[in-house]
């Protein structure tokens, strides 16, 4: 299980961070930003699929965020306003996650970035601003989708500020993105998932209910109609580009885009074969782990 650290922003934000230590000290971290819907723990430290817990294992130090307004981090009082402009925007989130970079960079040398989904956005305006990032990896990147892809992120006219998603509907969205879903998935591993995503953000029980804030649909919304959000060609570190090859969210065309948009720094594109968009959490997910870790053995 997890640790949790609490970091205060500038404007005195608490940032909640989930920790898992190596047995030994190391000068070396990797730090993953989690997605649009489910926060640090259920995208990273589901018990028995803990991306952090293998970190850990290989001898790094290993920390997911939860970005405002999800987990354990403050909630903006945005959330609870009808008429608010939705927050958690990723320009906000990516000047959070700098205090936490330069928190944590007082006790390691090196730190490595991981985003995921919308996290990549999140993590991609970051290596445009921040040089102590060591690397970056970009998995299941949403960077230039397809102006046609407008409808699986629009939050509307006049977006509320938060969004609702059922136990059923969240099942429903991976199901879809696997041909048989047994085929490609634990027994056990939705039930954990949910479990684990519905401690932070459960909002009912009937029926069992989570929520996030609907700026992340908004940056989403923004990359599709009208490009990138960020400048991949001013990420001057090393990037792992990966994705699973039956990720419906992040598609290959898009993730081809962003690592042709990487000219400044050194770039890799990767694809595992039968993944999907919650690939970290499948019976694939070894293969991920592995090569994000044989990446950042290389820097």
């Amino acid at each position: 299980m997890s640790r949790r650290r609490d970091i205060e922003t500038e404007d005195g934000t608490r940032v909640a961070v989930h920790v898992r230590q190596p047995d030994r000290p190391t000068d070396e971290a990797v730090v993953f930003v989690h997605g649009a819907t489910f926060g640090a723990r259920p995208a990273f430290d589901t018990p028995g699929y803990s991306w952090l817990a293998d970190t850990a294992s290989r001898g790094r130090a290993a920390y997911a965020v939860d970005a405002v307004g999800y987990g354990d981090s403050d909630r903006p009082v945005a959330m609870d306003d009808p008429d608010a402009d939705p927050p958690s925007r990723a320009d906000r989130v990516a000047e959070d996650l700098r205090r936490v970079l330069d928190s944590l960079a007082r006790d390691h040398e090196h730190l490595h970035l991981v985003g995921y989904s919308w996290g990549t956005m999140v993590a991609g305006i970051a290596c445009t601003r921040e040089t102590e990032i060591t690397s970056l990896v970009q998995f299941a990147p949403v960077y230039d989708p397809e102006p046609a892809r407008v409808s699986a992120f629009d939050p509307g006219r006049d977006p509320a500020p938060k969004r609702e998603a059922t136990r059923t509907e969240t099942r429903d969205r991976w199901d879809a993105h696997l041909p048989v879903p047994s085929d490609h998935r634990d027994p056990d591993a939705f039930d954990r998932f949910w479990t684990t995503l519905f401690d932070g953000q459960g909002v009912s029980d009937d029926p069992p209910t989570v929520e996030a804030p609907n700026g992340t649909l908004l940056d989403l919304t923004a990359a599709a109609t009208g490009g990138p959000i960020y400048d991949a060609a001013d990420i001057a570190v090393s990037t792992l580009v990966v994705r699973g090859s039956l990720d419906q969210t992040a598609t290959r065309e898009d993730g081809l885009r962003l690592y042709d948009d990487l000219t400044t720094g050194e770039a890799e594109y990767t694809e595992i074969a039968n993944g999907s968009h919650f690939l970290a959490l499948e019976r694939r997910r070894e293969t991920l782990f592995d090569r994000v870790a044989t990446f950042h053995d290389g820097q």
